[in-house]
């Protein structure tokens, strides 16, 4: 399984990105897709994730109401849509899936494979 995320860059504090992470190798019916962020100096952090079976959705208590994660079947995807962005958002994103049949896992030690990262930064 390959992961390529993208769409990251620099924006204002206020402004939006929409990331995509793309899934090549195999194609999902079960599992989890989950992004994490990791800031300089920090531990890597659960963002979202989303069950592909039915489309439940997790969004951590920091990015509730801003962010929002989903997916596009046909194209093997999951966005993330981040809105009224932060200074502290800034760190690279990263996307992830866990292939256990579970529940959502806001643990970086579930998910089995990950994509490259992609850097956002938010100035204030």
């Amino acid at each position: 399984v390959q992961l390529q995320a993208s769409g990251g860059g620099l924006v204002e504090a206020g402004g939006s990105l929409r990331l995509s992470c793309v899934a090549s190798g195999r194609t999902f019916s079960s599992g989890v897709m989950g992004w994490f962020r990791q800031a300089p100096g920090k531990e890597r952090e659960f963002v979202a994730a989303m069950r592909w079976r039915d489309g439940t959705t997790y969004h951590a208590d920091s990015v509730k109401g801003r962010f929002t994660i989903s997916r596009d079947f046909a194209r093997n995807t999951v966005y993330l849509q981040m809105n009224r962005l932060k200074p502290e958002d800034t760190a690279v994103y990263y996307c992830a899936v866990d292939v256990r049949l579970a529940g959502i896992s806001r643990d970086r030690y579930a998910y089995h494979y990950w994509g490259q990262g992609t850097e956002v930064t938010v100035s204030s």
